[in-house]
């Protein structure tokens, strides 16, 4: 399989090369030159299989022949075996057909784990094949850089800089990064906002020279493997719902887009999808772009549902992508302007066939509250404000309770149980993992929201490609 960018000025890939890379040098974001299709009778059998054996079973085709098959099945194995879930996944009802997919059942507690134990293998798979070491970037509005820290730590061809806003998480996710003892590892808080730490990691990625000499790889969701490792728990869930030909619905809480355009792929492999609700809290960028077409950046406000607190959504490319039948040129025209003006709109006829997929709504704090509250007297379930908000989405824009509705939980409630608290009077039980970091000594520097200063920083302590 070759792997093109949304911006149609980077050459063909194969796998081992897009996961290097991350970002294409032409700035946009890497996807499959073509989907591989699953039939109906393929997806049925998927409902016998283990959680990661059917990782393997979707995993494969994207991979191609650049990693053996059992070299896979070891990576994927090794991976969720570090999951406390013997399904990886479980899935609980709430509802009339109304279910809640439980994503936050490995090392760090979030749906992010899900994909980065997967991808740390394979990055250091990859490296060592090829006598390679990287220096891995990224942004984090939260729980990335948790995931990617606790993926690749430890690890001797890859050195990770992470970068957060400062003052913009909540204390567990900055203490699940900051406490850790690796020699690898560097944190970066930037005074600014998560979209400001997002477009320092863009630019050095654009910065050819500095790209290559420091050999820069990604762990956002703007790496294609991010997104593929996401697409096999949408199969899961809907195989253990319904038959392989009936409609299903998700509701996903959704920032950076990436966790919903992984839905969008299983739905262009084959999976029967009905809708899939984005929901948001008080940044709605999305909202109002399914509202009125135009994806308009506005002031970046603090939430309960910290993850969530974006204006820019990358992964947004990828989509846009598809919906202008892959013209490559046509969207960097659109994420031209979109830098330069700070918005831009698609014609009617785009936002029709974006509003027949995807369905959008918006929540508060307050809502948000109210949703972790009416969770809990109704199921006795415990959930955090980003799943709250998917939920009331869900529930504000289904059109058919005889479709089967998903609502993906991203992270553990105990990650945020001071809002938790608020809502229902109750404090989730912290485990294991989270008590231990409250005694740990934090490691971090803060530095000032300059391309040029965060670019030294990392110059000058970078040991893998001296």
């Amino acid at each position: 399989m070759k792997y093109i960018s949304t911006r149609g000025r980077a050459p063909a890939l194969d796998f081992s090369d897009v996961l290097l890379s991350g970002l294409a040098p032409d700035g946009g974001l890497y996807l499959p030159n073509k989907w591989p299709t699953l039939s109906s009778n393929e997806i049925g059998q998927f409902s016998s299989l283990q959680y990661a054996e059917l990782a393997l079973k979707i995993i494969q085709p994207f991979v191609g022949g650049g990693i053996s098959k059992a070299s896979l099945t070891k990576i994927i194995n090794n991976a969720y075996n570090r999951f406390t879930a013997t399904e990886v996944v479980p899935m609980k009802k709430i509802g009339t057909n109304e279910y809640l997919l439980e994503l936050f059942h490995g090392p760090t507690l979030a749906f992010k784990d899900i994909a980065l134990q997967v991808l740390g293998s394979l990055f250091d798979h990859v490296l060592v094949t090829k006598g390679r070491t990287s220096t891995i970037i990224g942004a984090t509005s939260g729980d990335t850089g948790s995931a990617a820290i606790e993926a690749l730590r430890d690890r001797d061809a890859i050195e990770i800089f992470m970068l957060h806003p400062f003052g913009r998480i909540s204390d567990v996710q900055r203490r699940q990064m900051t406490t850790v003892q690796s020699s690898n590892i560097y944190n970066v808080a930037i005074k600014g906002t998560f979209d400001d730490c997002q477009d320092l990691v863009k630019a050095m990625f654009n910065d050819q020279l500095f790209c290559n000499r420091m050999q820069l790889g990604a762990v956002n969701s703007i790496n294609w493997a991010r997104i593929m490792s996401q697409i096999v728990y949408y199969f899961y869930a809907a195989t253990r719902i319904s038959s392989p030909t009936d409609p299903i619905s998700f509701t996903v809480p959704t920032g950076n887009f990436g966790n919903v355009f992984s839905g969008y792929a299983a739905k262009c492999m084959g999976l029967n999808v009905d809708q899939f609700v984005i929901g948001s809290n008080k940044n709605d960028i999305l909202t109002r772009f399914l509202e009125t077409g135009s994806m308009t950046i506005k002031e970046v406000h603090s939430t309960i549902s910290p993850s969530m607190d974006i204006q820019v959504s990358s992964n947004f490319e990828r989509l846009l992508f598809d919906l202008l039948n892959k013209d490559g040129l046509r969207v960097k025209e659109f994420m031209d302007e979109f830098r330069n003006k700070g918005k831009f709109s698609i014609d009617g006829k785009t936002l029709d066939t974006t509003n027949s997929i995807f369905y959008g709504a918006c929540f508060d704090d307050e809502v948000t509250k109210k949703t972790i509250r009416e969770i809990y007297e109704e199921t006795g379930e415990l959930i955090d404000p980003h799943t709250a908000v998917g939920i009331a989405a869900g529930r504000a824009q289904r059109h058919d309770k005889n479709i089967p509705m998903v609502a993906l939980a991203t992270a553990h409630p105990a990650k945020f149980p001071n809002a938790v608290k608020d809502a229902t009077g109750k404090l989730p039980k912290s485990p294991v993992q989270l008590e231990a970091i409250l005694k740990k000594e934090e490691h971090c520097i803060v530095l000032d929201n300059d391309l040029e200063t965060v670019r030294n920083y990392i110059s000058d302590h970078s040991k893998v490609n001296k």
